[in-house]
């Protein structure tokens, strides 16, 4: 089963219908002891770290997280501000830590010469960097649809497998072990997202 973790940080029934539709077996994980009955899992996230992580952390999601995806080594996806949730810390709303599965910090993206406007939104190119298993059928260069005003700076270039070049440069897709995260929302990119659905649905760990 695919657990989709609902702790009040996002509206997740896109992500659910996009899996129904894939034929995924997949539940919505409204209680952190929910997580341990899930073969795979997915964190969508939007709004603010500081105000997610608080979420995570009271819920008790944050603790079932760490012992099912570290420990347990259950392959998750983190989507959007859930993939900026498992840096060593962000910096929207206060300096906060994160989940810490991605070394580095997330901050504010900063615009460029070229009109580019904050918040990010829209379609854009990634350029993929490194293969990964969850971008097999996906061309280095496909369009995703991006909503966010913060990225992850990693310090390993190690985890960085995508990048979008909007403002300072945006961590598109992020991966170490049994983790896989995307800037860009897969659940609304129409076929190349649904295809990285599909492949998380038969990723292999």
């Amino acid at each position: 089963m695919i657990g989709v973790i609902d702790c009040g940080i996002s509206n997740i029934g896109s992500v659910l219908n996009a899996i129904e539709h894939l034929g995924g077996d997949v539940n919505r994980v409204v209680h952190p002891d929910e997580v341990f009955a899930c073969k795979k899992l997915v964190l969508p996230g939007v709004g603010s770290f500081a105000d997610a992580m608080k979420k995570l952390e009271e819920t008790g999601f944050s603790l079932a997280l760490q012992k099912a995806v570290v420990s347990d080594r259950v392959p998750i996806l983190g989507i959007c501000l859930g993939m900026q949730l498992m840096a060593s810390e962000g910096k929207e709303g206060g300096e906060t830590l994160g989940l810490g599965w991605f070394p580095g910090a997330v901050k504010r993206l900063i615009p460029s010469d070229h009109g580019e406007r904050v918040p990010h939104v829209g379609w854009n190119q990634i350029r993929i960097l490194l293969s990964h298993p969850l971008l097999d059928g996906i061309p280095k260069e496909a369009d995703f649809y991006f909503v966010h005003s913060y990225t992850l700076k990693a310090k390993d270039s190690a985890v960085v497998v995508a990048t979008c070049d909007y403002c300072d440069g945006v961590t598109a897709v992020a991966a170490k072990d049994n983790i896989f995260a995307t800037q860009f929302h897969p659940e609304k990119s129409q076929d190349h997202g649904l295809k990285i659905l599909e492949n998380f649905l038969d990723w292999k760990v």
